[in-house]
């Protein structure tokens, strides 16, 4: 083989091979190290406490009203431009203040209350998605360096056999065109390699974005996690999504609440003190004001109709999503007792009878029964066979991780 052949996968050896030393991480410590450090789960915390620090002032009076007024200046007539000859003429300074009805103020409380509500289910959402990446890319990084590794074992099995076959060639025993088997078997290796080598840094790129690591590794066993159907159906109604909809449903209902108190009259109050000339003596001056919502049919409610609709379209969201968070669950566990079959039979049967042909195909060569190709042949489907056990194990892994951080009880 021409060593240019050899450039590709000899410089990704050297990049997983360089100087830059992975941190090795345990399942659990990955969790926990992007629970620390994600920045999405910051920016959901911090959402959530800015809710809560709004919330005092939900429901609270608005501010008092300052006022500066010149009252009685004379334009025209004898007193034109001179106040303090006319007895009207005052200077004023008062406050106001503007009291909304109960009902509306208790629906801005609800509605605060809605909003902390739903942020704190976002950041439970969030929780989860960061919990689910960062276990899915531990998983992945883990399982491409087996493969990787697995495949590096089956090159050095085969190497020998390689090395071999110029030399049956030489002595007769193969026909020439038979030594260009092994070479086409060798680049579908190198073909493999590459692949799985990219696969490990796009786990390690990925696992880096969750825990900050800048190289990481993974060690230690993968997570086996019990899939009760059960106790995941009932979990789902604490779910974060279905929390996030629960807390819509409950903002619109707020919103009609504030709508409907809008039925209800409004009123301020005003305090002021009105300087004259002394001559004419100071005045105060109190007084209150009421809206008068005489006109519902046309103002009120339209809006109020408006916003109960939207709290039945928020309702039936809500239901939409239990709905399809159930149906998307059922989906997921039935890929996942899919991916379990599939391992068990690579496992049970299919992994066994390719080891078993492996054996008999070199025992046959070491008889003269066989000749190299069969062996190679044999040995590149056991090496299939262990690659498709390590992929489909990874699959049960990932969907049991999957399954439980994203439906399961956060208890």
């Amino acid at each position: 083989m021409s060593p240019i052949r050899w450039l590709p996968p000899l410089a990704v050896a050297a990049c997983l091979a360089g100087p830059v030393e992975a941190g090795p991480l345990s399942y659990d410590q990955a969790l926990a190290r992007a629970l620390a450090s994600a920045p999405s789960l910051e920016a959901a915390g911090l959402q959530a406490q800015a809710a809560r620090a709004a919330a005092p002032a939900a429901g609270a009076l608005p501010d008092p009203k300052l006022n500066f007024a010149v009252e009685g200046f004379p334009v025209s007539g004898p007193n034109a431009g001179r106040p303090s000859r006319d007895d009207f003429s005052d200077l004023r300074i008062g406050v106001m203040q503007d009291v909304p009805n109960a009902g509306r103020r208790r629906a801005a409380v609800a509605g605060a209350r809605s909003d902390i509500s739903q942020a704190d289910a976002g950041r439970a959402a969030e929780l989860r998605k960061v919990k689910v990446g960062a276990a899915l890319a531990w998983i992945d990084l883990a399982y491409a360096e087996r493969r990787l590794a697995a495949v590096d074992e089956v090159v050095k099995a085969l190497k020998p056999l390689w090395e071999a076959q110029p030399s049956g060639v030489a002595a007769g025993r193969l026909r020439p065109g038979q030594a260009l088997a092994p070479v086409q078997m060798r680049a579908s290796l190198d073909d493999k390699r590459s692949q799985l080598a990219a696969a490990v840094s796009r786990a390690r790129a990925e696992l880096t974005r969750w825990t900050g690591e800048p190289a990481p590794g993974a060690v230690g066993d993968a997570p086996h996690y019990a899939i009760d159907d059960s106790a995941l159906h009932a979990a789902l109604e604490d779910n974060p999504a279905i929390l996030v909809s629960r807390s819509a449903v409950q903002r619109a209902e707020a919103e009609v609440d504030a709508a409907r108190a809008t039925k209800r009259p409004d009123w301020s109050w005003e305090v002021a003190y009105q300087r004259r000339d002394p001559r004419f003596g100071d005045m105060v001056m109190a007084g209150f004001t009421v809206s008068l919502p005489i006109f519902a049919s046309k103002r009120q409610e339209p809006l109020i109709a408006a916003r109960r609709a939207e709290a039945s379209k928020a309702a039936a969201e809500r239901e939409d999503a239990r709905r399809a968070l159930a149906a998307q669950l059922d989906g997921d566990l039935a890929d996942h007792m899919m991916h379990h079959e599939q391992w068990q039979r690579t496992l049970n049967t299919v992994l066994p009878a390719a080891q078993q042909r492996a054996d008999l195909e070199t025992q046959s060569y070491a008889a003269g029964r066989a000749n190299l190709a069969d062996v190679l042949d044999a040995m590149t489907a056991l090496a299939d066979a262990k690659l498709t056990a390590l992929e489909r194990e990874a699959m049960v892994m990932r969907d049991g991780a999957r399954i439980i951080l994203t439906y399961g009880s956060d208890q």
